[in-house]
């Protein structure tokens, strides 16, 4: 049995603790958002690396940029160079393309463009650095305390750190701060020109009620999932971190949301009064990489029965189909339609600069309008 976290409600949530699949390799937690109410949660205030839910930090951000007036959703993000640099997942638009704000948010949160997502900061606060503040500022605002962030993207970075309780503070703020938004982290797939995206997040489609939010992986990181689900009117919220692939992520969300469906809130703690247990190494993230990224990982994974010999995952859940129940709605997407102001903190550069207005000679006489024929 895994530990059960101490909480303020311990009585309470002890009823409440999923039994875990002995597997599993991280931490999770399921909330009711309707008063934000823990159903269950193991090592939910373990230090772990983000990944790409980061860019649910991104688009929180970005929000509030549109909230301010500083911009809007057809405001101007810029591909830099810098931008262009960064590892895939990436779009790999050239350096000096620029799309809507609009456009961009929809493609880190399902293509999870990493070139994308460092324009939209650099775009909004002037770069990287300043970007990263206001992350880090929301994140204070928002009682994530167990968090730090360094970028907007989700690659690995030592100092860039979270939690399952801090992602699901963030993941039901932006639910409960931005519902017209709501879209953005339902689309199942993305088309720009011929190019195709699906979602990655397999409840979309396969989990009944399926209505959001993001995934992420890295090596370090492990493959992690924040997932949404409508069902008689009551919405749950799982954050799940640390798996081993794709789809052992996608069973653990669906697992823990059908549980978390089939009790009641009543008397459930909530994620404020959670604090951190007494213990050892809670604020070290574990390194995942030689768990997943290594042929030693893959090799013990097949003698251990939990892969086929083409290194498919032998897992499955009740609560989730095999396979979406009719084809993907995709959302088209693009360059240009950038027609809304300019970030007043956007870096000055040749592709945004003004053409100025010609200053005339001092002996200059304008021609009379009536003179001209």
């Amino acid at each position: 049995m895994r530990r059960p976290f101490r909480m303020l409600a311990a009585c309470a949530l002890g009823a409440l603790v999923l039994s875990a699949n002995p597997a599993a390799a991280g931490p999770s937690l399921v909330v009711d958002l309707d008063g934000g109410r823990v159903l269950s949660q193991e090592d939910a205030m373990q230090r772990w690396y983000p990944a790409s839910l980061t860019k649910l930090l991104t688009a929180y951000v970005a929000f509030r940029a549109v909230a301010a007036g500083e911009v809007t959703l057809k405001s101007p993000v810029r591909i830099s160079k810098n931008a262009a640099k960064e590892p895939p997942s990436k779009m790999g638009y050239p350096a000096g393309s620029v799309l809507a704000l609009d456009n961009a948010l929809k493609i880190i949160m399902v293509k999870s463009a990493n070139d994308v997502a460092t324009a939209i900061g650099e775009s909004i606060a002037g770069s990287e650095s300043a970007f990263a503040a206001r992350m880090n500022a929301e994140s204070i605002r928002l009682g994530m305390t167990g968090s730090r962030w360094m970028n907007a993207h989700g690659l690995h970075h030592d100092g860039q750190y979270t939690t399952a309780h801090d992602l699901a503070v963030l993941a039901t703020a932006i639910r409960r701060d931005f519902p017209q938004y709501a879209d953005y982290f339902r689309m199942e797939g993305l088309a720009d020109g011929q190019t195709k995206m699906i979602n990655h997040n397999d409840l979309i489609g396969r989990f009944e009620g399926a209505d959001g939010m993001k995934t992420g992986y890295t090596c370090p990181s492990g493959f992690n999932l924040i997932a949404s689900a409508t069902r008689q009117g009551r919405t749950l919220l799982a954050v799940v971190i640390g798996e081993r692939s794709s789809e052992e992520r996608a069973v653990k969300a669906a697992d823990l949301l059908a549980a978390g469906f089939g009790r009641s809130a009543a008397g459930a703690p909530t994620l404020a009064s959670m604090t951190p247990p007494a213990r050892a190494g809670i604020d070290q993230a574990p390194n995942m990489r030689s768990r997943i990224c290594t042929p030693a990982a893959y090799k013990a994974r097949l003698d251990a029965g939990e892969i086929d010999k083409n290194g498919k995952v032998i897992v499955s859940s009740p609560h989730l189909a095999d396979k979406p129940s009719r084809e993907r709605v995709l959302v088209a997407v693009g360059l240009g339609g950038a027609t809304g102001p300019r970030s007043p903190h956007a870096a000055a550069d040749v592709e945004y600069a003004r053409v100025p207005i010609p200053t005339p000679r001092p002996d200059y006489r304008p021609v009379e309008a009536s003179a001209v024929r």
